[in-house]
C-alpha cells in the first residue's frame, strides 16, 4: 500500500466484486508506533494504545496523526463500553435509529475533544505551509469522521453528524481525487452512503437533495476497498462489512471475516462474541 510518512492511508483501477473472499494475511505489523498503538486498539488494550500514540505524537510533534489516532482510540472506547460495535446495535433499526443519546463518559469526552481540537490545529498548520498536503488533508477528514460518529451514535444528533459526514466525505475525495491507491480513505464514502442507505425512501430522497450520499452498493464497494487493501482502519471495514452480511442474512460471510478478525486480534472478545451466536 502506498503511504505518505506517519500517514493514515483513507477510482480503482480494478473493481473488486461483491462475493470475492478476503485474504487472511496478517495486517498490522508492528513496524512503527502508530502500527502498534492501532493493533493494541483493536485488540481492546485502549490504555496501552493511549500511552503508545502519545510516544508517537512526542517523537512527531507536528503530525497530525499522533492525535487524531488518539482521538480514534477514545471513540473506540466508547463504542466498546456502550457496546455500539455489537452487531445487535447495527442490525435491529431501533437501535440504530434511537434517537435518545447514550449516557457517555463525559472525562472521556473531554479528551477525545481535546485530540480533535490538536488534530485540527496541527492539520491547519501543516496546510498553510503546504496547501496540498496529503497527511494534513486525510488528518482533517478523519477528525471529522471520528466526530460524526461521536455526535451520531452517541449524542444522536443527526443532523449536527450529517454535516460532519458530508466534509469528512468531500476532504477524503479530494485526498482520493490524487492518491487512490490511499485505500483507508474509501472507508468514509463507503460509510455514509451505506449508513444513509438504511434511512426510508422519503428520507433518502431528501438527504441526496442535500448533498448527501445514500448508495447502498456504493457503500458496500468503498467499504470492501478499505477491507480488502486498507491499513489501519481494514479490521473496522471487515467488522462493519460482517454487520452487513448479518443484515442482509448471509451468515455464512459474516462468519469467514469474523474469524478472521478473531484470530488478528486474540485480545478482542468482540469478535468472539460474534462468533459464538454464528456458532
Amino acid at each position: 500500500m502506498k503511504r505518505a510518512p506517519a500517514l493514515l492511508p483513507w477510482l480503482l483501477a480494478c473493481w473488486i466484486p461483491a462475493g470475492s473472499a478476503f485474504a487472511l494475511e496478517p495486517t498490522l505489523p508492528e513496524s512503527t508506533l502508530l502500527d502498534k498503538g492501532y493493533r493494541q486498539m483493536y485488540n481492546l488494550q485502549f490504555n496501552e494504545a493511549h500511552q503508545t500514540f502519545a510516544a508517537y505524537s512526542r517523537q512527531n510533534a507536528a503530525d497530525p496523526m499522533g492525535a487524531v489516532s488518539d482521538a480514534a482510540a477514545y471513540l473506540f472506547s466508547e463504542f466498546d463500553r456502550l457496546h455500539i460495535l455489537k452487531s445487535e446495535f447495527w442490525i435491529e433499526d431501533q437501535s440504530l435509529f434511537d434517537f435518545h443519546k447514550l449516557p457517555a463518559d463525559p472525562a472521556v469526552k473531554k479528551r477525545f475533544d481535546a485530540a480533535l481540537a490538536k488534530t485540527q490545529f496541527l492539520a491547519d498548520s501543516e496546510l498553510k505551509k503546504s496547501p496540498d498536503s496529503a497527511n494534513a488533508q486525510l488528518a482533517n477528514s478523519l477528525r471529522l469522521g471520528l466526530e460524526a460518529d461521536y455526535t451520531a451514535l452517541i449524542e444522536k444528533r443527526a443532523m449536527a453528524a450529517l454535516a460532519e459526514v458530508k466534509q469528512s466525505r468531500a476532504l477524503a475525495e479530494k485526498l482520493l481525487a490524487k492518491h487512490p491507491d490511499y485505500y483507508d480513505a474509501w472507508i468514509a464514502i463507503g460509510l455514509e452512503n451505506y449508513l444513509l442507505s438504511m434511512k426510508p425512501a422519503p428520507v433518502r430522497w431528501l438527504l441526496h437533495m442535500g448533498g448527501a450520499q445514500t448508495d447502498k452498493g456504493t457503500g458496500l464497494d468503498r467499504l470492501r476497498l478499505t477491507a480488502e487493501k486498507g491499513h489501519y482502519l481494514l479490521p473496522y471495514a471487515r467488522l462493519l462489512l460482517a454487520i452487513a452480511d448479518l443484515r442482509n442474512h448471509e451468515p455464512s460471510r459474516a462468519k469467514e471475516k469474523l474469524q478472521w478478525l478473531a484470530k488478528e486480534f486474540p485480545g478482542n472478545r468482540l469478535y468472539r462474541d460474534e462468533l459464538a451466536k454464528l456458532n
